[in-house]
């Protein structure tokens, strides 16, 4: 298998991953045959898993100009995956110049790209790290040099804490990142949950399974369970709620019905 000129040279491109997954799910250009070939897979079971993909990034880029909207100047984006058009940098920018992101996430060609795209942008920056390591994320010097944790800040876990298992304690980790934001901070969460898809769950566990092979689990949660992620926090309204049915731009009954599985939500802490 031949090597693209923009893939690092320390990644094994013969594993699929679940961030160039969903690139090639947005349409993007940054992944690999192997991961092409997980993603048919799985659309066999759930051809709308593209459809799904765009409604997490229409409802990211939303609760990005709503926190812009609110005063909020600075973004921590933890699974910010492979750059693609409307980044959150690009949308808090516009609402709100001189607006601070920084991007994170531990698959190398995510960070590479970001790096590529973002050279030369003083306001934004990326860092290699995982998740449910989050103090190495707070202790990282691009946060120390952009993220200013004493004043508000938005912190967006979008379509990424499906791919935590319970034993690796997800909660604990937002939790830990949580006690670091300052009041009136904001965090920006989406999660796959088998309500609201239109297919019955035993059909859509087959794409679950996909994910499953390729040692990237994919936990589908039920609404109390990700509503978990949001204590201590003041739900911002419509509350947790499907990914098209929060702020909509437009009808959410014009939506493809894909759209509607998981949920999307925004808290805010007191």
């Amino acid at each position: 298998m031949e090597r693209p000129a923009w893939a690092p040279r320390n990644i094994d491109i013969t594993v699929p991953s679940v961030s160039r997954i969903y690139d090639f799910y947005l349409g993007g250009s940054h992944n690999f045959e192997v991961d092409r070939e997980a993603a048919r897979r799985a659309m066999e079971f759930v051809p709308g898993l593209p459809r799904i993909a765009r409604a997490n990034r229409a409802f990211l880029r939303r609760a990005v100009r709503f926190a812009a909207a609110e005063g909020i100047d600075q973004f921590l984006d933890i699974g910010s995956g492979i750059p693609t058009f409307g980044n959150v940098h690009e949308v808090a920018g516009a609402a709100r110049p001189g607006a601070r992101v920084v991007y994170v996430d531990h698959d190398p060609v995510a960070v590479a790209h970001s790096q590529s795209v973002l050279a030369g942008d003083e306001n934004t920056d990326v860092v290699a790290a995982d998740l449910l390591k989050p103090r190495e994320i707070l202790a990282a010097p691009q946060v120390e040099r952009l993220i200013d944790l004493n004043r508000p800040v938005a912190l967006l876990l979008v379509a990424i804490l499906h791919f935590v298992e319970d034993a690796d304690d997800p909660y604990g980790a937002v939790a830990e990142l949580s006690g670091a934001l300052a009041p009136g901070s904001l965090l920006v969460l989406t999660h796959a949950s088998y309500e609201g898809m239109p297919l019955p769950p035993e059909r859509a566990g087959r794409a679950v399974d996909v994910y499953q092979d390729i040692r990237n689990p994919l936990i589908m949660r039920s609404r109390e369970e990700i509503a978990r992620f949001f204590e201590g926090y003041d739900m911002v309204e419509p509350g947790l709620v499907p990914m098209p049915r929060w702020r909509p731009e437009a009808a959410p009954e014009d939506e493809d019905p894909y759209a509607f599985s998981g949920y999307a939500g925004v808290g805010r802490t007191a």
